[in-house]
């Protein structure tokens, strides 16, 4: 898995069944990167309501990363401290125009998100960990419907 791109890092881990200690790491690191995506997609949306439903999907997008250092702690046995590296994120160069299509297609990845978490929390023989994951998951169906709002504000606004 090429853990170095941030697009080709998410397809391989949503290839996956189950999460391992270097694949919650690499999810770890997606989230906080998302986090961040959230927060620049919010600056350059041009609609205070909307960019205001962006940033509360951005802080969710960071507590999932400390969920995901809360089920590394688990498996490992002891407390869990992220690298620089994981905290920093991948490089991801954030669109400067924010439109119905790039919101669109983020619709689609949070449920597809949401269907990813489920699968793996599925397959978790570590309760308190696949809590952690469905947890995560079905906040990613809440982003997911906060970006459709988002999406019919900048339609409204015209």
């Amino acid at each position: 898995m090429d853990e170095r791109e941030f697009g080709a890092a998410a397809q391989a881990l949503a290839k996956l069944d189950h999460l391992g200690v270097p694949e919650l790491e690499i999810l770890y690191k997606l989230e906080r990167t998302s986090g961040q995506l959230y927060f620049h997609l919010a600056d350059n949306i041009g609609n205070e309501e909307a960019a205001e439903l962006l940033r509360r999907n951005g802080r969710e997008e960071l507590g999932h990363a400390n969920r995901m250092g809360q089920a590394i702690g688990i498996k490992l046995g002891r407390a869990y401290e992220a690298s620089a590296d994981l905290k920093a994120g991948y490089p991801v160069a954030a669109p400067t125009a924010v439109d119905a299509a790039l919101l669109n297609a983020i619709v689609r990845g949070e449920r597809a998100g949401d269907a990813d978490y489920q699968r793996w929390a599925a397959s978790e023989a570590d309760e308190k960990v696949a809590r952690l994951l469905r947890i995560s998951g079905t906040e990613e169906s809440a982003h997911a419907d906060r970006v459709a709002r988002a999406i019919t504000l900048l339609d409204s606004a015209g």
